[in-house]
């Protein structure tokens, strides 16, 4: 099995992208620490809406999918799972709430994992929860002609359990020394996790909530107001294509992890400006119409009501339909095309 040391971090040379988007992310971490103590009532409505983004788009992801209006009853919990996708759903729900809750005292260890995990399919028949994997997983690529092949082979189950633990260990170890830049560290972190695979299913999902639950370990709070979930899902070709490069040669160690570590400061570093941008479309007060005038200003290219909705979650469809028809009397924007077809443009 491959060693896992994160100590050699502190030796290598980050090129000035990587820097820059680390200085960026700072930057903006400190004015959000300000901005937490002035608006608490328009964050209120971000944390709603995020685990609501997060819940569906991190699921959307691997395939499991459900209607808009049975994410929000099931995320509300107004509604019981109708299938197995709905489980799944519903369990990465409960994850995402006990890491917003309790992160602070979620140590990452195996066994911590294993109880996330677990989590994660408690609503599920599958009877996988919980369990490292007893089968070997494999990445495959799926070719425009229907054919699959193999790109990644991850570890092997008999060495998974000491790899999370060499992994959790090291990790933890590096953490108390403050060595190493806190992003680069967690984000090293989940790649091998990633690379490892540990589970029979759930491995995407869970290095996603792992992913926050270090950011928020490491005073990195913006999961919590922005889906960095939906930011990946947005970008999942790229996510998959610099996962692919930063995996080769990692089982022989001379994997170049800069590729995956640069996609994820690049998806932070769009949650952070999207939370500003999202606080001047939630501001205190502001009436239906005035949150989807400000949503608009935020597009720079013909929108649907449908892509609206995603913007302005919290309002309901009738309130986005009387806001459109009100601008559209302003001549604030314009309409195009007929029935499923229309989509909007701002004058």
């Amino acid at each position: 099995m491959r060693n896992f040391d994160y100590s050699k971090l502190k030796y290598k040379q980050w090129d000035q992208e990587t820097l820059n988007y680390i200085s960026k992310i700072s930057e903006y971490k400190g004015r959000q620490d300000i901005i937490i103590n002035q608006k608490a009532k328009v964050l209120d409505t971000l944390v709603d809406l995020a685990i609501i983004q997060s819940t569906e788009s991190s699921n959307e992801i691997e395939g499991i999918r459900t209607t808009d209006t049975r994410i929000k009853e099931l995320v509300m919990k107004k509604v019981k799972p109708m299938n197995r996708d709905e489980e799944e759903i519903l369990g990465y729900q409960d994850v995402l709430r006990t890491i917003h809750n309790s992160y602070e005292y979620i140590n990452i260890k195996p066994e911590i994992i294993l109880q996330l995990h677990r989590d994660l399919y408690k609503y599920s028949s599958k009877s996988i929860g919980g369990q490292f994997k007893n089968v070997q997983n494999y990445i495959t690529e799926t070719m425009p002609n229907g054919e699959s092949h193999v790109i990644f082979t991850p570890l092997a189950p008999y060495e998974t359990y000491s790899a999370i633990e060499a992994i959790c260990s090291s990790y933890n170890d590096e953490r108390q020394k403050c060595d190493i830049n806190q992003l680069i560290l967690l984000i090293s972190f989940v790649h091998d996790f990633l690379c490892i695979h540990p589970f029979n299913d759930g491995n995407g999902r869970m290095s996603r909530l792992l992913t926050t639950l270090l950011l928020y370990k490491n005073d990195y709070f913006i999961g919590r107001y922005i889906s960095l979930e939906e930011k990946i899902e947005k970008t999942k070709l790229n996510y998959y294509e610099a996962l692919d490069k930063s995996g080769k040669g990692w089982h022989e160690e001379i994997e170049d992890t800069s590729y995956f570590i640069k996609y994820i400061l690049a998806t932070i570093l769009a949650a952070y400006r999207d939370f500003e941008t999202r606080l001047d479309i939630f501001g205190e007060g502001a009436t239906a119409l005035e949150q989807v005038r400000a949503a608009i200003d935020t597009i720079y290219d013909n929108f649907t009501k449908s892509e609206l909705m995603k913007i302005v979650p919290n309002l309901s469809k009738a309130s986005i339909e009387n806001s459109l028809r009100t601008l559209l009397e302003e001549g604030y924007i314009d309409r195009h095309g007929k029935g499923r077809a229309t989509y909007y443009t701002k004058q």
